[in-house]
C-alpha cells in the first residue's frame, strides 16, 4: 500500500483527529491548512500527509496555540513546537496521535519508538491505563465506523501483546509473595486474551505467582488443577463467552465443582457481566474495572 496516496474522506479525518468536519472546512478555506484532492463528483479526499498535519495542528490548538498562528508554521517549526511541550498529559496525547499514524501505516518502528519514549517517563501499568486503554477504545470505535478495518486492529493488539509478554517475563523473575497463586484462563470459546494478559501483569506486579492458561480452557482441565494445588484464585475475563444468559449458570457450576470442594476463589471480569446480576460470596468476586482489580490484589 502506498500510504501517501491512501485516500481518506473528511469524515475519516474527523473520526481520526477529533476535529469536526465543519472546522476542517473552515481551516481549509480561511487558513489553507490542507489541500484536499477532489473526485469527479467534487468530494474531498485526503492523503496520509494531510492526516499527519491535521493531527499535529489540532494537538497544538488543544494546547492553547491559535490556529491563525499554527497554520503559518512550516513542518519543521511544527515539530519544534511539539517537542517543546513536555507535560504528562500532552506526552500522552502526542503518543496517541503517533500510535494512530503507526496503525494506519502498519509502521512497527513508529509504534515501538513511541512506546520507548513513553517508557522513559512512565511505568508499564501507567502506559496501559493512560495510553493503551484509551487507544484501544478508539481503535474499536474507528473499526465500528469503518474508518479502519480488522487488519489495523490485529496489527496494534499483537504489538501491545508482545510488549506485555516482555513485561510479564521481567516480573516473573521477581515473585516474592507465596501466600496464594492466581490461575488465569479464558472459558471455552473465548479467544481474546489481551485483557487477561493485563490482569496477569497487575498480579505479577504485586509479587504473586501466576499460572497463565490463556484461551479456550474447559472446566474439566481446571478441575484437575484445582485438586492438585491449594490456595488458588481463579481469574477469568468474559468478553464474548459465555453468553449473557449463560453467565450465572457457568459461575454456579464453577463454584460447585471447583471452588467449594477445594476452597478456591473465583474472580471474574468482562463486558458479558454488564447486564447480569451475579450473586457475590466469599468465593466469588465480580470486579468491574482494572483499577478495582488492582486494589483488590493486595
Amino acid at each position: 500500500m502506498n500510504n501517501q496516496s491512501q485516500a481518506y474522506s473528511i469524515k475519516d479525518l474527523e473520526n481520526l483527529s477529533g476535529v469536526k468536519a465543519h472546522t476542517i472546512r473552515i481551516w481549509e478555506k480561511r487558513y489553507h491548512l490542507l489541500e484536499p484532492n477532489r473526485t469527479n463528483t467534487n468530494i474531498r479526499t485526503y492523503n496520509m500527509k494531510s492526516l499527519k498535519k491535521l493531527l499535529s495542528v489540532s494537538f497544538l490548538v488543544n494546547c492553547g496555540y491559535k490556529i491563525s498562528r499554527v497554520s503559518k508554521l512550516t513542518e519543521e517549526e511544527v515539530e519544534q513546537y511539539l517537542k517543546g511541550i513536555v507535560s504528562k498529559k500532552t506526552t500522552v496525547d502526542r503518543s496517541l496521535n503517533s500510535l494512530k499514524l503507526a496503525m494506519l501505516n502498519f509502521n512497527t518502528s513508529l509504534f515501538l519508538d513511541t512506546y520507548e519514549e513513553l517508557r522513559k517517563d512512565l511505568g508499564f501499568l501507567d502506559i496501559f491505563y493512560d495510553v493503551f486503554i484509551p487507544f484501544l477504545n478508539e481503535v474499536g470505535i474507528l473499526w465500528q465506523s469503518n474508518t479502519i478495518n480488522g487488519t489495523h486492529e490485529h496489527f496494534v493488539t499483537n504489538i501491545i501483546e508482545q510488549k506485555m509478554w516482555v513485561e510479564i517475563d521481567r516480573l516473573q523473575q521477581k515473585t516474592t509473595n507465596a501466600e496464594k497463586t492466581f490461575v488465569l484462563f479464558l472459558p471455552a470459546g473465548e479467544v481474546s486474551d489481551l485483557s487477561l494478559l493485563f490482569l496477569n501483569t497487575i498480579i505479577l506486579s504485586k509479587g504473586y505467582k501466576t499460572i497463565f492458561l490463556g484461551q479456550n480452557v474447559s472446566l474439566d482441565y481446571l478441575k484437575i488443577l484445582a485438586e492438585l494445588q491449594s490456595d488458588l484464585v481463579f481469574v477469568s475475563y468474559f468478553t464474548l463467552m459465555p453468553y449473557s444468559e449463560d453467565v450465572n449458570k457457568y459461575i454456579n457450576t464453577f463454584k460447585k465443582e471447583i471452588c467449594i470442594p477445594n476452597k478456591h476463589e473465583f474472580w471474574v471480569m468482562g463486558r458479558q457481566l454488564n447486564n447480569v446480576v451475579v450473586p457475590m460470596s466469599a468465593l466469588i468476586k465480580v470486579i468491574h474495572s482494572f483499577k478495582d482489580f488492582e486494589k483488590i490484589v493486595k
